[in-house]
């Protein structure tokens, strides 16, 4: 699939008021910024999270509870994880749910005196991301895209 058909399938399958209008942009600053990526990037794991959450027990969890405390939800491994328990009837889902693990490979900055890095977001740092990585992210996105219940 070419990156167009990869942005067009992930906007044909997003919630079509929270995310689709904004994948058009990321398709339209990527088009013509190629070099955006770095700031692209954070975006499209928000985002591939949250498709990935709606195939869970965790989607439509209210921010708060009844007492004002924040209700937590499944990230990162956790996520996929829960996704994969949850959807064990649909092998095929779960085969690509498995393919997902690898945008979420942790990597120990030592250097990190600010906690930037504790937050891990597949590649981690923008000085380990690249324009292959990016547009790779955005593929396995669309793979994804058809399975999502938005």
């Amino acid at each position: 699939m070419a990156l167009q058909e990869d942005f067009n399938q992930i906007i044909d399958y997003a919630h079509f008021w929270n995310w689709a209008p904004d994948w058009g942009e990321v398709q339209r600053i990527y088009e013509k910024f190629p070099d955006s990526f770095s700031v692209l990037t954070p975006f499209a794991y928000s985002y591939l999270e949250e498709l990935i959450r709606t195939t869970t027990s965790d989607y439509g969890l209210p921010l708060f509870d009844r007492n004002g405390q924040p209700v937590k939800v499944n990230v990162g491994m956790k996520l996929i994880s829960l996704a994969i328990a949850e959807n064990q009837n649909n092998q095929e889902y779960v085969k690509v749910l498995e393919e997902t693990k690898k945008y979420f490979k942790y990597v120990k900055v030592n250097n990190d005196e600010n906690g930037r890095n504790r937050v891990m977001h597949g590649f981690v740092h923008p000085r380990f991301w690249s324009k292959e990585n990016f547009e790779q992210l955005i593929h396995h996105i669309a793979v994804l895209s058809p399975y999502s219940k938005f």
